[in-house]
């Protein structure tokens, strides 16, 4: 607002001086006291075209220049004169004195357009006439030197003008902030209060050698512990630092003794659904913490996982349960994927043509409704949860835009939060955790839809004792996920960031 304010202050001050400055004369403003003789002339001066015949029409001279010059009128225009000067501005203007005449006399000047203005000699000193307070005149020069300078004064304030006038237009169409600055802003007090209490829940339910993870499928899973750490994370607790910096160093530990001499980081006694799952899970925590606190034990191991995930990349360009090559499905294929993306943010060498294969497969695994078949050689049935990890695997590949990202969030777009048919999905926050990194990517009115819409759902399934459950596999996975979810607008960590 104040911009503007001065934007117009200094508008309106070009074009008062800029009316001044004309190619034939230049005015000069001025505020001080004139000799007597001098302000006794220019008192007289009630009437620039006494003759009718000889100026212009009437409507440019004062107003009232034909009633009779009376001591009232005298008096009137002795105090008014100088406002009548500065209003009144004939073009070509000449000031000139003369003989003495009883009033003032205008005659054309024959050689051009301007008009011969003769005054009356100036009165008697001794009149009695004396000096008025400072006033403002305005003096005339006809200067060929001032005249050059006032045409090249007078272009420079236009462009000036003109300048000022165009950029608010600009500055009217360009966003002042964008996505990422302003994000966090849709993070409301009662989602904080949500996320907060996720945090902790989850640090109440860490194991003492830092696991995460409960039941008898998943108990001290290690995609559990990373989706957990990740999720401190998020919230700015890195490791040794913050309220959970502790719980971030447990949670590292237990991944780094995790760690096979081949690369593979796996626990055997919890190896869940399938083992790569962990495995990318794990190799992108270690990812995003080794950019955090470049630490050498970290660095070897993630190196080394790294390494597994490109030698078991498939003939097709994906990755598969086991490490071991042989088949590939949409799901593990995108874990491995963001894992070396992380990798390659933190510095960690990956071949460009194991990202090229992997582009490749996830784009042929895309059915004609935009949406992701589970493997390349299945029928093409479009599922949402790993729609939204094929959408997210191209943008992590570096793919910003093309027919296959609209096409697939045309499709993410068809299931928005509060659906039931996402609602009830086994895959629920499975689903939710790629589709809003879908969402966040695409940015614009894409996320500005879709975060308020789970965010609100993820608030209202969050239970009294501050976690998210979930029956698949277990509340600390569903806590951490929910949490990610809701904490994307922070953009803490890189693998997240636009």
């Amino acid at each position: 607002m104040t911009g503007a304010m001065d934007r117009g202050w200094i508008a309106l001050m070009l074009i008062v001086v800029g009316s001044g400055l004309g190619c034939q004369e230049t005015r000069f403003l001025s505020c001080r006291t004139r000799d007597p003789r001098v302000e006794a002339r220019m008192y007289d001066m009630h009437d620039p075209f006494p003759d009718e015949s000889i100026g212009p029409d009437t409507a440019t001279r004062p107003r009232t220049f034909d009633l009779p010059r009376n001591e009232d009128r005298e008096r009137f225009d002795r105090r008014n004169i100088q406002a009548s000067v500065a209003l009144t501005r004939p073009s070509r203007r000449i000031w000139v004195q003369a003989a003495p005449t009883s009033r003032p006399v205008c005659k054309r000047n024959r050689s051009g357009d301007s008009h011969r203005e003769v005054f009356p000699s100036p009165p008697n000193p001794d009149s009695g006439t004396t000096p008025r307070r400072a006033t403002t005149t305005w003096f005339l020069t006809k200067n060929p030197q001032f005249r050059r300078r006032s045409v090249a004064v007078r272009w420079l304030l236009a462009l000036a003008l003109v300048g000022m006038m165009i950029r608010p237009a600009f500055a009217q169409t360009t966003p002042a902030r964008n996505l990422e600055s302003t994000a966090a802003d849709m993070i409301l007090p009662e989602t904080q209060k949500a996320i907060d209490r996720g945090l902790a829940y989850l640090a109440n339910r860490q194991h003492p050698d830092g696991s995460f993870g409960s039941g008898t499928t998943y108990r001290r899973n290690v995609a559990v512990t990373a989706l957990a750490g990740m999720a401190f994370l998020s919230a700015g607790h890195t490791p040794g630092r913050g309220a959970y910096g502790k719980n971030v160093d447990k949670a590292i530990e237990f991944v780094l003794s995790c760690a096979k001499p081949s690369g593979y980081i796996v626990r055997d006694d919890s190896s869940g659904h399938g083992p790569m799952y962990g495995h990318g899970f794990a190799t992108l925590f270690l990812a995003e913490v080794y950019g955090m606190s470049p630490r050498k034990d970290v660095r070897e191991v993630l190196k080394a996982a790294v390494q597994l995930i490109v030698n078991s990349q498939n003939r097709e360009g994906g990755w598969r349960y086991e490490p071991d090559g042989k088949d590939a499905d949409v799901s593990v294929t995108v874990c491995q994927m963001m894992a070396l993306r992380a990798a390659r943010n933190c510095g960690i060498a990956v071949p460009k043509t194991t990202v090229d294969q992997c582009v490749e497969y996830v784009k042929k695994c895309q059915n004609t409704d935009g949406g992701f078949r589970y493997q390349l050689l299945m029928r093409p049935q479009s599922d949402f949860p790993r729609s939204a990890a094929g959408v997210v695997t191209l943008y992590t590949a570096g793919m910003h835009e093309g027919r296959e990202i609209d096409r697939g969030l045309a499709y993410l777009l068809r299931f928005p939060p509060g659906g039931d048919l996402v609602r009830y999905d086994a895959h629920y926050f499975y689903g939710q955790y790629y589709a809003v990194q879908a969402m966040w990517h695409a940015g614009d009115e894409r996320w500005q839809q879709w975060y308020p819409s789970i965010r609100d759902e993820l608030t209202k399934r969050q239970l009294p004792e501050g976690c998210w459950s979930d029956s698949l596999i277990n509340n600390e996975y569903a806590t951490a996920m929910a949490c990610l979810v809701l904490q994307m607008p922070n953009n803490f960590l890189p693998i997240f960031q636009r």
